[in-house]
């Protein structure tokens, strides 16, 4: 017996009966000799975090651009507060913590450059329309190590796809991270917001605080622990009515006082973008080496959203200023 065999042994019989066993696993979409040290969702958690499209998290913004401001997060940080919550939920629960993490880790691979702004401006720009869960889902099955994709298992690829949105992933542990990103980010993003002048703390509605907490940390302390006890010994992942609505109002605040507020920069942001999208689309022939490739099995907006989708905030201004602002 290897250690990955233990492993896996370990997990049935000390996981929940409604855990996702790695054993268990629906597999991969090309069929690849087990680790004899990891079991597969941990290895699927290692490969995305050696991953390019990884790395380039770390110069992507969550919500708040400055490049004067070392504690605004971004969305690799975003990317580690979503795991740190998930894989809290899936420990106190008895579920795959493996599995948690690794959806979590992935779960934004796809996202733009600029946050949603960019998000919404390739949305508008191509036929096809964008979504940024889509896109994460096509770095991992193809666009990542030079077309051949990370092969990963069906329930991590199942995950990411449905972090957001109404459909829902099949697996618990992906149901975790749909909530761990809504808990992070609102109280993430009301951190930022204050660190950014667009609102301050007596802004927040009082009845949100006396019933989701008064500081950051004790709003998700609060969610965290009200998920775990709804969903204990049941199989699915819930939240207490109240407490769901509350978060949901909250989150409501945050659209209408500081997301929705962003309509300088969303403007910015398209410009840019647009201007990118349109200048590669009408020749291909100038995309990257590394992208003409795709252009055998994909259309050319596709690949072009993918090329644009990938670029950090750095990279696609530092573009743009070559391409359309040269220096005389």
């Amino acid at each position: 017996m290897n250690i990955r065999q233990m492993r896996e042994n370990q997990e049935r019989e000390t996981l929940s009966e409604y855990a996702t066993l790695s054993e268990n696993s629906k597999g991969r979409q090309n069929f690849e000799e087990k680790c004899p040290l990891r079991t597969d969702f941990s290895r699927d958690r290692d490969r995305i975090i050696h991953s390019k499209a990884f790395r380039r998290l770390k110069h992507k913004t969550q919500v708040f651009i400055s490049l004067d401001n070392d504690h605004f997060r971004t969305r690799l940080t975003h990317t580690l507060e979503v795991s740190q919550i998930a894989r809290t939920i899936a420990r106190a629960l008895g579920l795959n913590e493996d599995l948690a993490e690794a959806i979590s880790m992935g779960h934004d691979l796809g996202h733009t450059p600029f946050g949603h702004s960019g998000e919404r401006a390739l949305d508008a720009l191509s036929s096809k329309g964008f979504r940024h869960y889509e896109q994460s889902l096509r770095v991992v099955d193809i666009l990542e190590k030079n077309g051949m994709g990370m092969n990963l298992t069906y329930e991590v690829r199942d995950g990411i796809v449905n972090h957001t949105g109404s459909d829902m992933a099949q697996t618990l542990e992906g149901r975790i991270v749909k909530y761990a990103d809504r808990i992070a980010y609102i109280n993430h993003d009301i951190d930022d917001a204050i660190r950014a002048g667009v609102i301050d703390s007596e802004d927040i509605p009082s009845e949100f605080l006396e019933k989701l907490g008064e500081t950051g940390s004790q709003r998700i302390d609060n969610l965290i622990s009200d998920i775990v006890y709804t969903s204990l010994g049941k199989n699915d992942i819930k939240m207490s009515a109240e407490t769901e609505k509350n978060m949901l109002s909250l989150r409501s605040f945050m659209f209408e006082n500081v997301y929705h507020n962003m309509a300088l920069r969303d403007s910015q942001s398209f410009m840019v973008i647009e201007k990118l999208f349109n200048y590669f689309l009408n020749d291909v022939t100038l995309l990257p080496v590394e992208y003409k490739f795709l252009l055998e099995s994909w259309d050319k907006e596709t690949v072009v959203c993918d090329y644009i989708a990938g670029m950090t905030d750095n990279f696609c201004v530092a573009l743009f200023n070559e391409l359309f602002m040269p220096i005389k």
